[in-house]
């Protein structure tokens, strides 16, 4: 059974490095629950342009708490919201999330808007922060057989030529390929084996945390 109780298929395992990075923050975050939503707000302007250490210290001196504190707090929320909405997970799954880290009902409450008013915006950032892969357009192909030459007057000698045509961000690329029948029908082979594999549960399940 999944730890967290999830009744969802997206479940946030992978939240424990997210707890942890929160729940050594929570002796300074409790008493200062107004400065969630500036926290939260600094996470998803770090999501954008990464990191700068003088808002740590900046943060750390109105709080009077170290700067490495407030780093460890808003790593973990940054880590927390991110997770949260790339699982886009629900309401419920993400209170049971936070609830292991002792935080007030009322921080509780501040953590679940958080996700709720940012969760959206985060997706657009990541899918802007996501490598821009080619994508297959089509393709022609023809079938080169060699019969004979000077050393070998008898021999057939098969070779399959492919242009593939790829696009990427509305640019269109070609890609010669050459490779002999026998390694052709193996790729042809090793691709619809992953074709199939994709279709399974397991994948299914990665697939769906990656997104």
């Amino acid at each position: 059974m999944c730890p967290w109780h999830c009744n969802t298929n997206n479940c946030p395992r992978e939240f424990p490095a997210a707890q942890e990075s929160l729940g050594r923050s929570a002796e300074p975050f409790s008493p200062f629950v107004s400065v969630v939503g500036e926290f939260g707000r600094i996470a998803v302007e770090f999501l954008r342009k990464g990191t700068n250490p003088k808002i740590y210290e900046g943060a750390a001196r109105k709080l009077n708490v170290s700067s490495d504190i407030i780093q460890h707090g808003v790593e973990g929320l940054t880590y927390l919201l991110t997770e949260g909405s790339k699982l886009l997970i629900s309401e419920i799954d993400f209170q049971d999330s936070v609830l292991v880290l002792g935080f007030s009902e009322e921080l509780n409450k501040l953590l679940l808007q958080l996700y709720l008013d940012n969760r959206k915006e985060i997706r657009s950032i990541l899918s802007e922060l996501a490598p821009k892969l080619h994508s297959y357009h089509s393709l022609e192909w023809r079938l080169d057989v060699q019969l004979a030459s000077r050393s070998l007057r008898q021999q057939i000698k098969p070779a399959v030529t492919i242009k593939l045509h790829l696009d990427q961000n509305g640019d269109q690329t070609t890609k010669i390929l050459q490779t002999d029948p026998a390694t052709l029908l193996h790729l042809i082979q090793q691709l619809e084996q992953a074709l199939g594999e994709m279709k399974t549960n397991h994948c299914r399940r990665i697939v769906r945390n990656i997104k």
